[in-house]
C-alpha cells in the first residue's frame, strides 16, 4: 500500500512540474528583437559581375522618365529631352530614402550642382527605380529645389535597357530589382564618362569625382 501510495504521488510531481523552456522556432520569433540574432542590412547583390550593356562612346537608348514638376503636375521626360544637345550628368541610386543614397550620394550632387553647371553642365539628373510619389517625397525630405530633377524610372526600363540592374532580391529589406549605383556625363546624348559602382557601393561615382573630370 505504501509503495502504491509513493509511486502515485510520485506520478502527481512529474505532471505538476513546470516544462522546460522551449526552443523552437515559434518561441524564438516571440523573444524581443534586442535578444534575437540580427545581420546588418546591405544593399550588396549576392552577384560580383559589375558590366554593363552601356559603355563609354555609347549612345543612350530611348526611355521615357517621369517625376512631378513645380506646381505639383506628373510629368514625363525622354532621355532625348534630358540630354539632346546638352551636358547631362545623370547619376542612379538604388533606392530612394536608403542610408548612403540620402546622406552621402544625392547631397552631394545638391551641393555642387552650381560649380557642377558653372563647369558648362546643363541639368543634373538623379534616377531611381521608385515610383514618380516616392521620388516627390524623397525630394520633399531632403528640402531639395531645382539643383537636380528627381526622375523616377518606375518600371526599371531605362535601367534594364543600359545593363544596370541591382537584383536585390534577397535582401530582407524587400528591395526587388533596382539600378546598380553610377554617375555618367552625357553629351549630346552619348555617354562620356561612366562610373559604375559595385552594386550599392559608393566609392567613385559622386558629385567630386565628377568635378574632376570636366
Amino acid at each position: 500500500m505504501a509503495a502504491t501510495t509513493a509511486q502515485t504521488m510520485s506520478t502527481t510531481l512529474l505532471l505538476s512540474s513546470p516544462k522546460p523552456p522551449s526552443l523552437s522556432t515559434s518561441s524564438f520569433s516571440l523573444l524581443p528583437l534586442n535578444l534575437r540574432h540580427r545581420r546588418p542590412i546591405s544593399l550588396k547583390s549576392s552577384t560580383t559581375n559589375i558590366s554593363a550593356i552601356i559603355s563609354v562612346g555609347d549612345e543612350l537608348p530611348e526611355s521615357t522618365l517621369s517625376y512631378f514638376d513645380a506646381a505639383d503636375e506628373l510629368q514625363t521626360l525622354t532621355i532625348s529631352d534630358l540630354t539632346k544637345n546638352k551636358k547631362t550628368i545623370l547619376f542612379a541610386v538604388p533606392g530612394a530614402f536608403t542610408p548612403t543614397c540620402s546622406q552621402k550620394h544625392l547631397p552631394g550632387f545638391v551641393s555642387a550642382a552650381a560649380e557642377l553647371k558653372s563647369k558648362g553642365i546643363d541639368a543634373i539628373a538623379c534616377v531611381s527605380v521608385n515610383d514618380a510619389f516616392v521620388m516627390k517625397a524623397w525630394k520633399k525630405g531632403l528640402e531639395i529645389e531645382d539643383e537636380v530633377m528627381m526622375l523616377s524610372d518606375g518600371n526599371g526600363d531605362f535601367t534594364k535597357a543600359i545593363g544596370c540592374e541591382l537584383d536585390l532580391s534577397d535582401n530582407p529589406v524587400g528591395l526587388g530589382v533596382r539600378s546598380r549605383r553610377y554617375a555618367m556625363l552625357v553629351e549630346d546624348g552619348v555617354v562620356k564618362v561612366l562610373s559604375l559602382e559595385e552594386g550599392g557601393s559608393f566609392t567613385f561615382s559622386g558629385a567630386e569625382d565628377m568635378l574632376k573630370v570636366l
